[in-house]
């Protein structure tokens, strides 16, 4: 050790290459995973960062005792590789990022199911794979060595390694978020890529999520039943399926005017659809609209959520079999009222445990096979939600390559400029893939003759460099377009169950409506009546009364607009720029 110290000396008292040796044996536990994922494209170079950043931290006590070096980096780098086997390992085996949704998933299965899955995906090549992962960190760890550092630069690297690795980053939190769990929660989720901190923060997570949805789980168990409840079509076999699509605006499909051919299957299905033209979403955020679609909450009364029954327990109270089947994360913290929901459900498929949604191997036809399995399930009476991705920013993830059919200005506005054509290009070709996913379960459940309805509607639309808001990308309830807000509303129904309900859809598919009073939509269209049912609030019914179409945060009153005049000013916009553009000509 004196002669390396000394060595050290003669070379200006650092030993620089030591100290990358130590480095690059601790990155390799974090990077070597988030390195294949970044390259893959499964996700972006974000988890690589973050896990480099953290790396660093484990190289302080090393400096600190040098002379217990070697011994230090076998202790912690035998705790970061076999805490660095599950992602490694799950990367492997799906081709995904590992995430606290798969500690879910892994608590959630039973130990038949958790067989089920070892049988299906095992294969040898795994086994050597993780064996030459362990031997590369063994090779790495003969390399690291003693490093000595000056008594007064010793204190100072220390903190630099700190705040590189962790510090900054959390002081950046406090001081960015409003409160300390806010804060505490962002930073945690910038330092789950490494090694350690994947397991330990999604495990933590995992048990907060899990505590916080138990609590929602519990109130709504408590909330009483929707009473004298009745149903026309009791006693007969029945299957509903309701499809939740996800950004999707209206005005960029094919079905509903727009100029490029986006939804060239459903285009095909129309004859047999009932195409809703005129319907929006009260809020351009999954979680919130959800509360309302899902619910009888509304934008009058937003906490009604709290105290009556979701769509779910409705329709079991009714006697069907349910079922929750979705493409979304499913344990995150923004999503645990979705997860929430998904648990009122008899029974779940959760096909997205990506930490980050921004995969390219996650498209939404992966719900395709579980449907089929549902369909054939054989209880007589079921529902079946269906949870997709859709048009989800960023778009290009949300589709496979063969689905990249639009990639020049051919039916592109001209307001959209050079720099934003790929991304415009790839929100149509987003919509092209939906397509083919929507129109493949509408053929899939008439495939099986069903006495029943189908009903597909997005929770928000997105607005994509649309006219007259040029440079507007995403969505902004303070800053709101009409495209944030208007959704595809379609439905399905076969012969046997329309022959028996009989609905009269002619009178209703022009007419002005929020799904912010979908709840009666549906139960409407199911059959169903109890005494909170208000006719006036359902898109079918007769008694239909056009209610003013509110958007916004109904907890922020300044913020809450009526749509119709939100519309209004955009198309006197759009006329105003027409005609300057054509006086400029």
């Amino acid at each position: 050790m004196a002669i390396i110290e000394a060595a050290s000396d003669r070379r200006g008292g650092v030993d620089w290459a030591g100290i990358g040796w130590m480095y690059l044996f601790f990155w390799y536990f974090s990077g070597v995973t988030q390195l294949m994922i970044a390259l893959s494209g499964a996700a972006a170079f974000e988890g690589l960062q973050q896990a480099s950043m953290v790396s660093a931290l484990w190289l302080i006590p090393l400096l600190l005792f040098p002379a217990h070096t070697r011994l230090l980096a076998g202790v912690i780098g035998t705790v970061l590789w076999l805490s660095s086997l599950a992602g490694f390992g799950y990367f492997l085996v799906y081709g995904q990022e590992f995430s606290q949704s798969v500690i879910f998933i892994m608590f959630e299965s039973n130990t038949v199911e958790s067989s089920e899955y070892l049988k299906h995906y095992f294969a040898w090549w795994i086994v050597f794979s993780t064996l030459a992962y362990g031997l590369g960190g063994w090779l790495l760890w003969r390399k690291v060595r003693p490093v000595y550092l000056p008594r007064k630069a010793l204190p100072v690297a220390c903190v630099l390694l700190f705040v590189v690795s962790m510090g900054y980053e959390a002081v950046h939190q406090y001081l960015k978020r409003d409160t300390l769990e806010r804060a505490m929660a962002e930073f945690e989720e910038n330092i789950e890529s490494a090694a350690f901190w994947q397991l330990a923060v999604g495990y933590h997570q995992y048990r907060l999520q899990l505590t916080n949805m138990a609590k929602q789980l519990s109130d709504m168990e408590r909330i009483p039943p929707l009473k004298n409840l009745t149903d026309a079509h009791a006693g007969q076999p029945a299957t509903l399926v309701l499809i939740l699509g996800e950004s999707t605006d209206r005005q960029r499909m094919s079905l509903y005017g727009y100029g490029r051919p986006t939804t060239p299957n459903l285009d095909r299905l129309r004859d047999e659809l009932q195409v809703f033209d005129n319907v929006i979403g009260p809020r351009p955020y999954t979680i919130e609209a959800m509360q309302q679609i899902l619910t009888f909450a509304d934008m009058e009364h937003p906490d009604l959520y709290l105290s009556t029954p979701t769509l779910i327990r409705m329709m079991k109270q009714a006697g069907y079999k349910t079922y929750w089947i979705t493409n979304q994360q499913t344990m995150t913290r923004r999503n645990t009222m979705l997860t929430t929901l998904s648990k009122q459900a008899d029974e779940q498929v959760y096909l997205n445990n990506n930490r980050d949604q921004n995969t390219t191997s996650q498209y939404d036809s992966v719900v395709l096979e579980p449907f089929g399995k549902v369909l054939a399930d054989s209880a007589p009476r079921k529902l079946v939600v269906i949870h997709l991705l859709g048009t989800h920013m960023s778009y290009q993830y949300r589709y496979p390559q063969e689905y990249a059919r639009f990639t020049d200005r051919a039916g592109v506005p001209a307001n959209v400029t050079d720099d934003q054509l790929e991304i415009y290009n790839s929100y149509d070709n987003a919509v092209l893939y939906n397509d083919y996913v929507v129109s493949s379960l509408i053929e899939r459940f008439r495939a099986t003759d069903p006495n029943g309805f189908l009903l597909y509607m997005s929770d928000h639309g997105e607005s994509v460099y649309d006219a007259p808001n040029n440079a507007v990308l995403g969505r902004n309830e303070l800053a709101p377009t009409t495209q944030m807000y208007t959704v595809p509303f379609l439905v399905w129904t076969s012969p046997s169950w329309q022959a028996r309900q009989q609905t009269d859809f002619a009178a209703s598919l022009h007419r002005p409506y929020s799904t912010s009073h979908f709840i009666h939509t549906w139960a409407d269209l199911a059959g169903l009546r109890f005494d909170e049912f208000t006719p006036g609030k359902s898109l079918v019914n007769p008694g239909f009364q056009a209610l003013p179409r509110l958007i916004g945060n109904p907890y922020q009153a300044k913020t809450v607009r009526d749509f119709d005049q939100v519309a209004q000013q955009q198309a006197a916009a759009l006329a105003a720029g027409v005609e300057q553009g054509q006086a400029a000509r």
